[in-house]
């Protein structure tokens, strides 16, 4: 019986903490979508517009290391493209 407990109140407070860093993630989002509204000089419906679409927005996903190598080395012959791409990884 006290096992259970113990899970059962691990289990909220590890819901309780999630819910919290979700809130705080939103939170910053929408600080930095008011900045932006702000340094547009945006103002009423157009500053209300822009922010919802900020919040909306999915941030980008970031290239792999892999991805961003193997881009620098196109056309390269297989030699020289391996030499750099083995020293762009290392970097």
């Amino acid at each position: 019986m006290k096992k259970i407990l113990a899970l059962l109140v691990l289990s909220t407070f590890a819901l309780s903490a999630s819910a919290i860093a979700a809130e705080n993630k939103q939170n910053t989002k929408m600080s930095e979508c008011q900045a932006q509204a702000g340094e547009k000089k945006l103002e009423g419906k157009d500053r209300q517009s822009f922010v919802n679409t900020c919040l909306k927005a999915k941030p980008e996903k970031a290239k792999s290391k892999m991805a961003e190598c193997n881009a620098k080395t196109k056309g390269m012959t297989k030699a020289d493209a391996d030499k750099m791409r083995s020293e762009c990884m290392k970097g």
